[in-house]
């Protein structure tokens, strides 16, 4: 806490032996140039933040969220599982109390949610665990090519350890062709891994009719919902989801807290991933962090409540971005299907026009060329090539997420830069100029030198 008359910008311009430990090395370092470190750790009083359009990668959280952790942050500490006095008490029931608010929102039961540290714990758990604890029987799983990165990682360790994977392919609209679901399983098929809608381009998945053929066929089917949770209605029972994972920042909850839904009846039995005192039904051992399972909780009560008033108004906000856009501009393709997907999600390739190049010329914009977690490669997104996309428009693609707290202004103000941005990067570039003269490019045999 700072002292009256200190300032975060006098913290910074201490000596480097008097820097706070929580700078680290770099901060010693950069201590000769204290504007660069100011730069970096603080806003400039006339910089202005950029607006938010990035609601796959994370979203604000709901100040009603933080209203209902902080009481746990500071007057009710004690160990959930503390079961000698007062403290714990209050603890474990408002963790119950979350736990029943997360069961809720997807229509289980309360003790059949595990808490985690967030949906790759969760994917990572479900997915291995299942494998390896059915593995003398069978041991083949099923999971599509557009998964989140830590599904796809998790079947290779799977790989790694015998196990056979089939990575299904997607129809160039995003969704799962269900004969080839069906064909693919195998009597020794443990496991069936599906996102229900896909973090890049909004795709919602079949989850009831691709739950009734796993059920048809004595396979366990996992979902990472963590994009669907809170937002679209969901039922394990209707969808005979066996495995589920959600996120808590997803939701306009805290970070580094999530949940795995693991079915009792029929009852799926998983391996746990890490031992210890045996808390979360021996699943998870760890102590759960009270407070962000409270916010979890909230969260998920929230969303329960508005989720028909956010889904409504976030697909009228996502129409006039699409409408707008695609009215100005030629040349734009919507990737993933344009009626099975989730609004709020849009991404869309500008043809001959880099993506980062306009990620760059927009940066009063938070907006994303893919997901956030496999951001940092110029690789092209794995997720559009996996439907068939062109290396170029794959490289020229923007995903811009809509969520609660997304304005009209917002969106009318990104509408009119992205348009201006294009137009600007299009007469700059060689290919637009061949395109408007009426030259086809896949007609050229282009040569290295």
């Amino acid at each position: 806490m700072l002292s009256p008359g200190r300032t975060f910008t006098s913290l910074l311009l201490r000596p480097a032996s008097r820097l706070p430990l929580w700078l680290g090395s770099e901060g010693r370092a950069a201590s000769s140039q204290p504007k660069e470190l100011i730069k970096k750790y603080v806003l400039e009083k006339d910089e202005l933040r950029p607006l938010y359009m990035d609601f796959q990668a994370t979203t604000p959280m709901d100040p009603r969220v933080l209203d209902a952790m902080l009481p746990f942050q500071v007057n009710y500490y004690g160990n959930p599982h503390s079961r000698t006095h007062a403290y714990g008490w209050e603890s474990e029931s408002a963790m119950e109390t979350a736990r029943k608010q997360v069961a809720d929102l997807i229509g289980a039961d309360p003790r059949e949610i595990i808490f985690t540290s967030g949906a790759t714990e969760s994917n990572n758990m479900a997915i291995k665990g299942v494998a390896r604890f059915y593995k003398a029987k069978k041991r083949h799983v099923i999971t599509t090519q557009t998964e989140h990165k830590c599904v796809l990682d998790s079947c290779r360790v799977l790989e790694s350890e015998g196990f056979s994977i089939t990575y299904l392919p997607v129809m160039s609209n995003g969704l799962v062709d269900l004969e080839l679901l069906e064909a693919s399983i195998r009597p020794d098929t443990s496991l069936l891994s599906v996102m229900t809608i896909n973090n890049e381009i909004g795709v919602h998945q079949p989850m009831k009719e691709i739950g009734q053929i796993c059920r048809s066929k004595g396979v366990f089917l996992h979902t990472d919902a963590a994009q669907a949770v809170g937002k679209i209605p969901l039922d394990v029972t209707d969808c005979k989801i066996d495995l589920m994972s959600i996120s808590g920042h997803k939701i306009y909850g805290p970070k580094g807290v999530g949940a795995l839904y693991v079915r009792r009846r029929p009852r799926v039995r998983l391996e746990p991933l890490q031992n210890g005192g045996g808390q979360e039904r021996g699943l998870r051992s760890g102590t759960v962090p009270t407070p962000l399972a409270v916010g979890l909780g909230a969260a998920c009560s929230i969303a329960q409540q508005e989720m028909e008033y956010d889904h409504r108004r976030v697909s009228m906000l996502a129409n006039r971005l699409v409408q707008k856009i695609m009215a100005e501009l030629p040349d734009v393709i919507m990737n993933g299907d344009a009626e099975q997907r989730y609004p709020g999600c849009v991404n869309l390739s500008f043809a001959y026009v880099e993506g980062e190049s306009l990620l760059m010329a927009l940066k009063d914009v938070a907006l994303s060329s893919g997901s956030a977690c496999t951001s940092a490669s110029l690789e092209p997104s794995y997720v559009l090539r996996a439907i068939g996309t062109d290396e170029d428009l794959a490289h020229s693609s923007i995903r811009f997420g809509i969520g609660r707290f997304t304005t009209e202004e917002e969106v009318d103000y990104t509408v009119a830069k992205c348009i201006h941005q294009v137009n600007r990067l299009r007469e700059m570039s060689p290919l637009w100029e061949m395109v408007q003269e009426g030259i086809d490019l896949k007609s050229i045999k282009w040569t290295q030198h």
